[in-house]
């Protein structure tokens, strides 16, 4: 095993119950630090609400520990914007950040996670899911921790299991199929001294803003592999920490999805190689079966890069003027 790899699993790696919250609150008045918490989100209007309400009520209303939920809206066509709103959470529209930059092609999580930075003002920033299902309000104390407590560690990734919903009922781990098949192959073969992060792909973690601010956020799905190579590179392995949240659930998409998935990951991996190397198709293909023939679907599963938020100019979102 590398050796950084090694470090991370048995000095950077903790639990959820590691911190109490009230020490983590005194420790961020000491140094001055605000938070935000940012859920990405489309049409998830089933589970944002629960979610906004359960850390609103724990890190706002009981231990003031945040300082603002923000939801990015992205071109939900279910209730998912009024659902937030009306659980407490500041509700920003994708498509209201920046407008003078416009909208990346296929630009989804990433693009969503990057304009988050220009409508959040939180010196450190949670990042997680809108899917979530019975969410455990200690995910936020659980990835703020490391970075209160220790001004080395930059980048914390949440650990956890993920149970999968299955014909025959509900299987304790199973979920991240993504992760197993393609983005931790491709960790232990190219990026060795990450091969001890345990959910790279994981939509739930946390980082300081001016780490964040100055790598590139990938659009799709692409964006969680780009930012744990683009951090780790900017800033070396060594500020990297996870911490083991539990079980996570979540909705689960089919093979086909998870397909287009690791399409958007593997061509981020070959842009971060040295050199980076040359992407001679960006199209995937499908075979879908209907009655006795089988139909080809092509999906683009090309990637674009919004550049360093520190690069950009900022222009106040039309949400907050």
């Amino acid at each position: 095993m590398h050796t950084d790899a090694a470090a991370l699993l048995a000095r950077r790696t903790g639990a959820v119950g590691d911190h109490d919250p009230a020490t983590l609150l005194a420790e961020k008045r000491r140094q001055g630090l605000t938070v935000s918490v940012v859920l990405p989100a489309r049409d998830e209007a089933d589970t944002v609400g629960t979610i906004v309400t359960t850390l609103r009520r724990a890190w706002q209303e009981e231990v003031p520990l945040v300082d603002e939920v923000v939801v990015v809206d992205s071109d939900s066509v279910d209730d998912t914007a009024a659902v937030a709103a009306a659980a407490g959470a500041r509700v920003v529209a994708v498509d209201a950040v920046l407008p003078h930059l416009g909208r990346l092609p296929g630009g989804g999580k990433g693009e969503a996670l990057w304009k988050s930075l220009a409508v959040t003002s939180g010196d450190l920033l949670v990042f997680m899911d809108a899917d979530l299902v019975d969410v455990d309000p200690g995910y936020v104390p659980g990835l703020l921790g490391p970075l209160l407590t220790d001004p080395t560690v930059g980048y914390v990734k949440g650990v956890y299991d993920r149970p999968l919903a299955t014909t025959e009922g509900l299987v304790p781990t199973g979920g991240g199929r993504v992760t197993e098949l393609l983005a931790r192959p491709l960790l232990n073969a190219l990026w060795p001294e990450l091969a001890g992060v345990i959910q790279p792909l994981g939509g739930e973690y946390a980082g300081r803003r001016h780490l964040l601010e100055q790598v590139p956020f990938v659009s799709g799905y692409g964006v969680e592999f780009g930012l744990l190579v683009d951090l780790t590179r900017l800033a070396g392995v060594q500020t990297l920490a996870q911490v083991d949240l539990g079980t996570r659930r979540h909705t689960h998409q089919g093979d086909a999805a998870l397909g287009r998935m690791a399409g958007q990951i593997l061509q981020t991996a070959l842009a971060r190689l040295p050199g980076g190397a040359p992407v001679p198709a960006t199209r995937l293909l499908q075979f879908v079966r209907t009655d006795s023939t089988v139909d080809v679907v092509g999906w683009d599963v090309g990637v674009h890069e919004r550049p360093p938020m520190a690069h950009v100019r900022r222009v106040p979102a039309e949400a907050d003027r």
